[in-house]
């Protein structure tokens, strides 16, 4: 098992990916980042995976970004290419074909709140704060928040929290729409199992279709989107499940799915 980030396949094919560097606010070293690329790639070879959950470890950080004690040593070259590698892992998250949850435990701030952002949905325990705080850094967000966050809460509310740099509470990145969720800490990753296996029971060719389908159609015009939209509904037609479910539906039970 990795240091500082590893993973487990839990019943009901959700995988949960724990950030596990407690003591460092589980903030993104040059280890966490090449372990966590290990963590994803070794993710996308499990064919039996329906859902993901990704949190950090302890009670005080989900992530808080890029390990500035680290980055202090770095030459503006080996800043960059830090920068870029939060930004491939934001991407690499968001390219997942199977939803992702972030289970937002603590702080979230910067790359860590990049990361939360390329989630597919967000859980935050009512303890947590979170925040692009770079420009207070005289830089700006730099692994995807500056586009993320506003397709996400809207170009107001994203220039509001990038140009303060100032972090928000739980309950007032639920009122914006930065969190989808809110739940007491000692309850959330129960809460978010509990809406990973909501997601899992689901026809798997289904719901990977209707997230390709949901992002590739939200960055084209309508008439496209509607496009992507057939294309994806066209995969799930000829599936095995399709048919299971209709079956299911007949019979009146629930109904077993394969991912076939």
């Amino acid at each position: 098992m990795s240091m500082f980030v590893n993973w487990d396949l839990e019943n009901d094919h959700i995988a949960i990916i724990t950030i596990n560097r407690p003591n460092a606010a589980n903030a993104l070293s040059r280890s966490v980042i090449d372990e966590f690329n290990n963590c994803i790639h070794q993710l996308n070879q499990e064919e039996d995976v329906r859902c993901v959950i990704i949190t950090g470890a302890g009670e005080k950080a989900f992530c808080a970004g890029a390990d500035l004690k680290e980055r202090k040593g770095m030459s503006e070259t080996e800043v960059m290419e830090s920068v870029r590698s939060i930004s491939r892992i934001a991407t690499s998250i968001e390219r997942i074909t199977v939803p992702v949850i972030a289970a937002i435990n603590g702080a979230a701030y910067g790359g860590g709140l990049e990361l939360a952002l390329a989630c597919d949905l967000r859980i935050a325990s009512r303890q947590s704060k979170m925040g692009l705080t770079e420009t207070s850094l005289a830089i700006i967000p730099g692994a995807g928040g500056t586009q993320r966050l506003s397709r996400l809460i809207g170009l107001g509310q994203a220039k509001r929290l990038i140009y303060t740099a100032k972090p928000v509470t739980a309950e007032e990145a639920f009122k914006i729409g930065l969190v989808e969720e809110l739940t007491e800490p000692k309850q959330l990753i129960e809460h978010a199992m509990k809406l990973a296996h909501a997601i899992s029971k689901n026809g798997p060719i289904a719901v990977k279709q209707a997230k390709k389908a949901i992002n590739q159609g939200f960055q084209t015009d309508i008439t496209t989107g509607l496009e992507i939209e057939h294309l994806c509904y066209t995969k799930t037609l000829f599936s095995s499940d399709r048919l299971e479910g209709l079956q299911a539906f007949k019979e009146k039970r629930k109904p077993v799915y394969e991912g076939k």
